[in-house]
């Protein structure tokens, strides 16, 4: 098993050692395996969990709704560990309701970010026009 350092866990995840020290602290992570003199080192699957992290931060999604996410562990890791589908309803659940919140909260910014482009858009062909303006009555 491979064993990786904060920096190198950082570079590979793509979230910086101090994130990853933030995230720690509010229990995002579970706390770290340790060498000697205590210095954190992350597996592959720490690794896997970070960039799953970063990809529902990267969606904007808040921490407080990561953190209830992930508050159940790896529902793909109960089902291959056996777990029956029944005990797993309620996380599955959660997940979907949170997920669809935020899918919503997405495509609202999404609308908002379409009229954006539409406007800067707008704006660059007012300017592009003013600009071929001025080069014809030369």
């Amino acid at each position: 098993m491979l064993l990786y350092s904060i920096s190198e866990a950082a570079e590979m995840s793509g979230i910086s050692s101090y994130t990853l020290r933030y995230y720690e602290k509010l229990g995002l992570l579970p706390p770290p395996k340790r060498q000697n003199g205590g210095r954190r080192f992350y597996t592959e699957t720490d690794i896997r969990f970070l960039m799953f992290l970063k990809s529902l931060k990267e969606t904007g999604m808040s921490l407080e709704d990561v953190h209830e996410f992930i508050q159940d562990g790896c529902i793909l890791e109960k089902i291959n560990s056996d777990v029956k589908s029944s005990q797993l309803t309620p996380s599955i659940n959660k997940r979907i309701e949170i997920l669809t919140k935020h899918l919503e909260k997405m495509e609202v910014k999404k609308r908002e970010l379409e009229e954006v482009i539409s406007t800067t858009k707008e704006k660059l062909d007012t300017y592009y026009s003013i600009l071929k303006e001025e080069v014809e009555t030369e």
